[in-house]
């Protein structure tokens, strides 16, 4: 794979002289190769890639394919010391973070189990704090590893919705993870990625938010990688206008739908923006719900990506955006417009189509209807029932704040607010406060918020108000959990003699704010329940000095809202 610098390519592709022909990808720097290797004792086969758009962050890694097995070895890409490892409900699940020496991080993240010495750390440190989910940072001195080291099992652990492995090669030093097949560690690809489609976007008003003027382009298939719009004519514009790309990257015909690595856009041979997908942060990741149409992926679920920039976006995957990627004609003529996109491979796809000029297009208009959030500063809304405080970074852009109020539902201790709407994304949380109106004083420590839209948002009740801080926007009220967990035994029951089993199992489910903790008991003695949360799965592994004979088992599972349901038996070992 050719590679050439940033500033080189962008000088470049200024002067037009990008073609499909061109294989070269952008980088900032250069990567080792040879150095790392897969992790994996199997042909590399990827389900996702980095870059690729999840629902609520970009994708920090590459997705091995585990021959949809529990179990397959993992191997220290290269040589150097285990620095974390963590068990987590949810996220990653069983994780192992390796320092290198080189200044790179590898993470293996959703592991069934790790190696002895790894298992006997974690394993301490679980009893030590009493939790299953621990996060713990470990010295140089502790677990050295050479390249090739066996250090667990592949698995299904944490949010995994499959036997993978997702591996991370990091920058030590910010954690920033990178795009791992920069380093040599290649999937098999020959395909150059699809182009679905196009929106054009009417930006004359300031503001951006579902009421945006859309024009959705179809799009035809030339052949050999190139496209045009399905009409052949060119786009009317008038006035101030941007454009988004719907596109994904393939390995393979019939394959799983991956992310691109670069999206490049020109008007008349000039830059207009660049993206790349070469390095990301995680602490902006959640910010893809701003570099997406939101309100489009809101109401259709189609991803279509902003090739301008909102002005409250913190992400740094643009690396070239001329006049933050918003575009207007001062004449009448035809402009060429082409979209340059590749996969880290080089694979290209392009797509070229004319723009004009229109005077006698009609742009959709968007005026404030509400009142004006600016993204800059600090934003407070109240009423007699609803108190809104959002800090100055939490909105994308400006927001035509929109607020009204309905009738109580069924179950619900206070009117509906509808505070603005859920198709407007937020960076960071804002505080949320819910006057209720006929909520029982013996109920008010059971108090939350809920969504209309989503369930449970949480909250405590202070001073007369249910407050919150949350991420989203939409339509909420005052009501209550009281009722406790279920535990429900799968393999276990009182009185049960079970010296042929090596663990009990359970069920654990809650019907609304959710599960906060659980901890188990035998002979009184606190001992440790894993836990996987998608399946509702909790269970325990006897240890083998557990003497013979009769044994007391407590299990105490608790509830956001501190209901809590103990089991309690007896059993025979």
């Amino acid at each position: 794979m050719k590679k050439i610098s940033l500033s080189i390519l962008i000088a470049a592709t200024l002067m037009g002289n990008l073609s499909a022909q061109n294989k070269d990808i952008i980088t900032s720097r250069n990567y080792p190769q040879g150095y790392f290797r897969n992790p994996l004792n199997i042909a590399p086969d990827a389900s996702g890639t980095f870059g690729e758009l999840r629902s609520t962050h970009f994708h920090a890694g590459d997705d091995y394919r585990t021959q949809q097995r529990i179990g397959l070895p993992l191997h220290a890409a290269a040589e150097g010391y285990v620095s974390r490892v963590r068990v987590q409900i949810g996220g990653g699940g069983n994780s192992v973070y390796i320092n290198h020496p080189n200044g790179f991080t590898s993470v293996y993240l959703h592991m069934d189990s790790f190696n002895d010495a790894l298992t006997k750390i974690i394993r301490a440190e679980q009893y030590k704090q009493q939790r299953f989910d621990v996060d713990m940072e470990l010295n140089q001195a502790q677990i050295k590893l050479t390249k090739g080291q066996f250090i667990g099992n592949a698995g299904n652990t944490g949010g995994s919705a499959g036997p993978h492995l997702h591996f991370e090669i990091r920058d030590t030093k910010s954690q920033h993870p990178l795009n791992p097949q920069l380093f040599g560690l290649h999937f098999n690809d020959k395909f150059a990625p699809t182009i679905n489609g196009i929106m054009v976007y009417d930006l004359e008003d300031p503001l951006f938010n579902e009421n945006t003027g859309r024009r959705y382009q179809q799009l035809k298939a030339l052949g050999s990688g190139r496209y045009a719009l399905a009409s052949g004519a060119p786009i009317s514009v008038n006035g101030k206008f941007g454009l988004g790309i719907n596109t994904i990257d393939r390995h393979r015909a019939g394959g799983f739908q991956n992310g691109v690595y670069s999206i490049e856009l020109f008007l008349d041979g000039k830059s207009i923006s660049t993206v790349l997908f070469e390095e990301l942060d995680f602490n902006t990741s959640s910010a893809i719900h701003s570099y997406i149409d939101f309100p489009h992926f809101k109401r259709s679920k189609a991803k279509v990506q902003k090739s301008f920039k909102d002005p409250g976006n913190p992400i740094q995957i643009f690396k070239n955006l001329n006049n933050q990627g918003i575009m207007e004609l001062n004449d009448d003529k035809i402009h060429d417009v082409k979209y340059v996109v590749k996969d880290v491979h080089g694979n290209c796809s392009e797509l070229d189509f004319k723009v004009r000029n229109n005077p006698t297009y009609t742009a959709k208009k968007n005026p404030i209807k509400g009142e004006l959030f600016q993204y800059a500063k600090d934003n407070s809304f109240s009423a007699d029932e609803v108190k809104v405080e959002i800090p100055k970074g939490s909105l994308y852009s400006d927001v035509d704040f929109i607020y009204s109020k309905s009738a109580a539902r069924p179950n619900s201790y206070s009117s509906v607010h509808h505070v603005q709407n859920n198709l407007t994304p937020l960076f960071s949380t804002y505080k949320l406060s819910i006057k209720p109106t006929t909520l029982p004083r013996h109920l008010e420590s059971k108090a939350l918020l809920a969504s209309v839209q989503g369930g449970s948002v949480g909250g405590k009740f202070e001073n007369g108000w249910v407050t919150v801080n949350t991420k989203i926007f939409g339509s909420f009220y005052v009501t209550v959990d009281t009722i406790a967990p279920t535990i429900t035994p799968r393999n276990f029951s009182n009185g049960k003699n079970v010296s042929g089993q090596s663990k009990i199992d359970f069920t654990i489910s809650d019907n609304f704010s959710g599960i906060q903790s659980f901890n188990a008991y035998i002979d009184d003695k606190w001992v440790l329940m894993e836990y996987d949360s998608k399946n509702r799965h909790v269970w325990h592994r006897f240890d083998p000095s557990l003497s013979k004979g009769q044994h007391t088992f407590k299990f105490v599972v608790k509830d956001w809202k501190d209901n809590e349901k103990v089991y309690q038996a007896t059993f025979t070992r």
